[in-house]
């Protein structure tokens, strides 16, 4: 087997009530290899999950269409259209379901294009069952969190010429809408609202994705990289998200907006 190194977890093992929704999480699984497919439509049907599936990039688009799943696991390498496509078109007219692609390759090449055209996260196979349910939880935790903090509700967060509306889940800049994924949103949310303070790249997994695995750091990077070249006007010296140099990423404080020419 090339992609799991467990076949099964039974129910017990990851599902926990308290993060399923009054209304059922629903996941597209797009995966070419039936064997695969079948594996994670049993496991995550097992965790409560509705699970609609699809095995080439024409049908992903016509199951998420038809469906508007909650979550997406979407395989690169599918026949008809690959994932990258399917990708890109899901985000040209919605930027906030999540996406979590799956490759075989090892190449970084696959993982930081996967993350640049709009997905949330990547697994590279072999991968087990147990860290793909674990992550779905997480994206799932994420979401209700999202969708239920009182704390959040009708804020307007203001930096220099940086606006966020925590209620609309809108960005400007100068005025203009930033357009900005998920995991790009949340990452500036939890920079915003803690001017200053520094986060490493191992407490921004565990904040923003819900979840720590060593070698996943280049996942944090390439958020980060891409969300500068939204957000800043030089993205090489960037003047909202600044880089603490042996611990990770920071965003700027308030004597540093006094200095903003």
């Amino acid at each position: 087997m090339i992609y799991c190194c467990q076949d099964r977890i039974f129910e017990s093992e990851i599902y926990n009530p308290f993060y399923m929704s009054h209304e059922q999480n629903s996941i597209l699984i797009v995966e070419d290899n039936k064997d695969l497919l079948n594996l994670l439509k049993i496991n995550l049907s097992d965790q409560g999950y509705e699970i609609f599936t699809a095995q080439d990039g024409i049908a992903a688009l016509d199951m998420y269409h038809n469906h508007r799943p909650n979550l997406i696991i979407l395989d690169i390498m599918l026949p008809k259209m690959d994932g990258f496509d399917v990708c890109k078109s899901i985000r040209k007219e919605n930027r906030a379901v999540p996406i979590l692609m799956l490759t075989a390759k090892a190449e970084e090449v696959d993982k930081v294009l996967g993350l640049e055209i709009g997905a949330d996260d990547y697994m590279t196979k072999p991968f087990s069952i147990r860290e793909l349910l674990a992550r779905v939880k997480a994206i799932f935790r994420r979401m209700h969190v999202n969708a239920n903090g009182e704390d959040d509700e009708n804020k307007v967060l203001e930096f220099d010429n940086l606006v966020l509306d925590t209620a609309k889940r809108k960005v400007t800049l100068n005025g203009e809408t930033v357009e900005l994924t998920s995991k790009e949103y949340d990452l500036l949310l939890l920079f915003f609202s803690n001017p200053g303070k520094a986060y490493s790249r191992e407490e921004l997994l565990n904040t923003v994705w819900g979840y720590s695995y060593e070698g996943y750091s280049h996942t944090v990077n390439s958020h980060i990289n891409r969300l500068r070249s939204k957000i800043e006007e030089d993205a090489s010296d960037p003047h909202y998200i600044r880089t603490v140099w042996g611990v990770g990423y920071r965003f700027a404080d308030s004597e540093e907006q006094k200095n903003y020419a």
